[in-house]
């Protein structure tokens, strides 16, 4: 017979696990869903090392993290997730073997060509940063979790690593590894006390630079996106990412497939105004 649950524990069912003192890494932490989750994070007490290519983004994040919560840590990384110097300068601060929860947040979207007439630019820029860019700064962080016995890995997927799309072929190309990236990991790592989940959106776009490197800056087309629309926000995302994090220890988020609810899917499913 299972054994009966407390009041006390029924009551309780909100209360989350307390992760103040930790060190998060995040990627991409220079604007958007990085950004915000850098600063949802450091709301909750962890200390917080930066990673992205822009200086004075990262510099600006770095002081507002310190002028709200002077007792936090932050450290700051300037450097391409794909570059040898980034995990040099990583592994030089101490943070590479201390990292509890690493936020693999760095990837893009490059054009909405269709298959016969893309850039291979892009496609190699899509590849290169959201797969071979996620899954080193993983083999990074990871020996360092399993020699401590414990660490949480998040990694942004998308909706378009579940389903495709016309003019994404790539993009979705490179999220659905990921996700296959994720699963994998996930098998390797269950009887080592690390947690994995895949934070899985659909469209984002209040917060995120996300459509305008799409559209190589084109703020017109970018916004036409989201025309007639309330979606989602980087600080949404965030939200998720806390939640995941904060679940009790014995808990593994293993995906989190989180939309506006005017979006159906990918695609033409969505409800505009």
């Amino acid at each position: 017979m299972a054994a009966s649950v407390s009041y006390d524990e029924l009551f309780a069912v909100s209360a989350k696990q307390d992760i103040s003192g930790k060190w998060a890494l995040v990627s991409g932490a220079s604007s958007g869903i990085g950004k915000a989750s850098a600063c949802a994070l450091a709301a909750e007490g962890c200390n917080i090392a930066l990673v992205a290519r822009r200086q004075a983004l990262l510099d600006e994040l770095s002081g507002e993290i310190k002028k709200r919560f002077p007792k936090l840590e932050v450290v700051v990384v300037v450097g391409d997730v794909l570059a040898d110097e980034t995990y040099a300068t990583l592994k030089s601060t101490g943070v590479l073997d201390k990292v509890d929860i690493l936020v693999n947040n760095a990837g893009l979207a490059k054009g909405v060509d269709r298959i016969g007439s893309a850039s291979m630019d892009a496609w190699k820029q899509m590849m290169d940063v959201n797969c071979l860019g996620a899954f080193r700064m993983v083999n990074e962080v990871l020996p360092g979790m399993i020699a401590r016995g414990s660490g949480h890995i998040l990694t942004l997927g998308s909706v378009a690593g579940m389903d495709c799309y016309e003019g994404g072929a790539v993009y979705c190309a490179s999220k659905f590894a990921v996700h296959a990236f994720m699963k994998t990991l996930r098998y390797e790592t269950y009887a080592k006390n690390i947690r994995v989940t895949v934070i899985a959106p659909g469209a984002v776009g209040a917060g995120t630079e996300f459509s305008e490197v799409r559209f190589s800056g084109d703020k017109e087309k970018a916004a036409s996106v989201y025309k007639g629309i309330e979606e989602l926000k980087a600080t949404d995302i965030a939200a998720q990412i806390v939640f995941a994090v904060c679940q009790p220890s014995h808990v593994n988020v293993d995906l989190v497939h989180v939309m506006p609810v005017i979006q159906g899917g990918v695609g033409p499913r969505m409800h505009r105004m």
